[in-house]
């Protein structure tokens, strides 16, 4: 059934080779119950006035909106380092919407059925997951990341089974697009050159019109998308978040953080951290993201070879040295990110020492990652003995102290840098968990408390002064799933 006009799709991956994409319709709800619809995106997307009623059949795949052209994408991966077939398993891809100012958006439903893609799988969704996307995703955007957005969840009326039986709901997911590394990885693979170079030509078109003109089109791109990744992984360094399961296939080309699945954040600062179930190895840690993401776009290099040059031998040398650039790129925006947390205005001779020494201290006494650059710019907010009692701290504090004072704009302008850098409140894996329990048993209370918190991560409120500590047991225990 068609709906009334709501979205204004142009549909425009669609017009790429068939082999990218499987038509697919989503499969409907049989008793749909919308749970979260989120205003500030509604305004966003130029739907604030949109019907409710008409808007929930439709993201919940009762009725199909006009001009949608639904699909499932195709997509490969290497997942822990081994390549695969993917594809959308449990997720279609709606339209793509315009907004009045002509941006153009995925409007996509995650948990909405099987596709061609879907292998073994029901293609459906748990509720607690699709709830966790949506906090996780809005409290990363309001921390100033680039990310997906959840515009819905809609409870379906159906059980789905992971190891006992769930509520099932459908989340909509709003992107710039779904073009992954994954997507490249399968053009080159289960395709050809041909292909790579048409999905080349489209991502430019769409995401990077300045290198339409470069003279090297695939390099010029290799480097943007590089540069991009860098800046996300310092993000998700200075804020204290682990993706969980970075494999090739959620390395977004638009440079968006997706797929929430088994994320977590950083309590203790423990560089070797890792939350997912399924990462024994640690692979995924916090500290070794940087490594994972000069891999996937090591990956993403091999992709482009034969665009980047006819001759195998120096295309590859090429794209050898424009990979090799990462470490110390990488290094220095990384101090860059370290130094505005400690209010450096500019980095100077030194700063790097002084980064390396807090960091140092952090990691021996075990100190809450978040909580310790908050307690320099506010220890009044903190009990005495949560933080240092050690000589080694207190010689780095008063040499932190000298360092801001004597810069230009002296200790009000470092606070007031730390302030913009440095959240305050941060989704800790503890209320997370606790907000989706009663969420999931039927009340939204708690769960809508603490995204209101998380949409002002960088302002103190003494009201919500609990949720500056989890117990400390809690994270040595807490364990993340994919939900799949």
């Amino acid at each position: 059934m068609k709906s009334d006009s709501i979205f204004n799709f142009d549909n425009s991956y669609k017009k790429l080779s068939p082999k990218f994409f499987e038509s697919v319709h989503p499969f409907p709800a049989p008793n749909p119950e919308l749970l979260l619809l989120n205003q500030d995106l509604l305004k966003e997307l130029d739907l604030e006035n949109a019907d409710k009623n008409e808007l929930a059949q439709i993201l919940s795949g009762n009725k199909l909106a006009v001009g949608s052209e639904p699909i499932a994408q195709a997509y490969a991966g290497h997942q822990f380092g081994h390549f695969t077939m993917l594809g959308d398993g449990r997720a279609i891809l709606l339209g793509e919407h315009l907004t009045n100012s002509e941006k153009r958006l995925d409007i996509q439903l995650k948990g909405s059925g099987q596709t061609p893609f879907s292998r073994r799988g029901d293609g459906k969704a748990t509720l607690k997951s699709m709830l966790r996307e949506y906090l996780m995703s809005e409290a990363i955007h309001h921390l100033g990341i680039p990310t997906s957005r959840s515009l819905a969840v809609i409870k379906t009326g159906e059980k789905v089974y992971r190891e006992m039986l769930q509520d099932g709901a459908v989340l909509t997911r709003i992107m710039r697009s779904h073009i992954r590394v994954g997507t490249f990885e399968f053009a080159r693979y289960f395709g050809g050159i041909e292909y790579v170079d048409e999905l080349m030509k489209y991502t430019t078109h769409r995401h990077f019109p300045e290198l339409k003109e470069a003279k090297n089109q695939a390099l010029a791109l290799l480097e943007k998308v590089m540069e991009l990744q860098m800046d996300l992984i310092i993000n998700w360094t200075r804020v204290g978040f682990i993706h969980g399961v970075m494999n090739t296939d959620n390395a977004s080309i638009s440079d968006e953080t997706f797929d929430y699945g088994p994320c977590a954040f950083l309590g203790k600062y423990i560089p070797e951290t890792v939350f997912s179930s399924i990462d024994t190895h640690g692979r995924y840690a916090f500290g070794n993201q940087p490594n994972i993401i000069k891999w996937n776009l090591a990956r993403f290099a091999e992709t482009l070879i034969p665009l980047i040059d006819s001759d195998e031998k120096k295309a590859i040398e090429m794209a050898t040295e424009k990979i090799n650039e990462f470490d110390q790129k990488f290094t220095q925006k990384w101090y860059r990110m370290y130094a505005s947390k400690l209010g450096f205005v500019e980095i100077k001779e030194g700063d790097e020492k002084l980064v390396d020494e807090f960091l140092g201290l952090m990691e021996i006494h075990q100190k809450d990652y978040t909580n310790s650059f908050t307690f320099l710019r506010m220890p009044e907010i903190f009990d005495e003995n949560q933080f240092f009692l050690d000589e080694k701290f207190e010689a780095w504090i008063s040499k932190w102290k000298l360092r801001i004072q004597n810069q230009e704009g002296g200790k009000q302008a470092a606070f007031d840098l730390m302030q913009k850098t440095n959240p305050v409140f941060i989704p800790r894996n503890y209320f997370v968990e606790k907000a989706l329990e009663t969420a999931v048993n039927g009340d939204l209370t708690e769960f809508n408390s603490f995204l209101e918190i998380l949409k002002n991560p960088y302002e103190f409120n003494l009201e919500n002064k609990n949720y500056l500590h989890a117990p400390e047991a809690f994270d040595a225990e807490f364990v993340t799933f994919c939900g799949t």
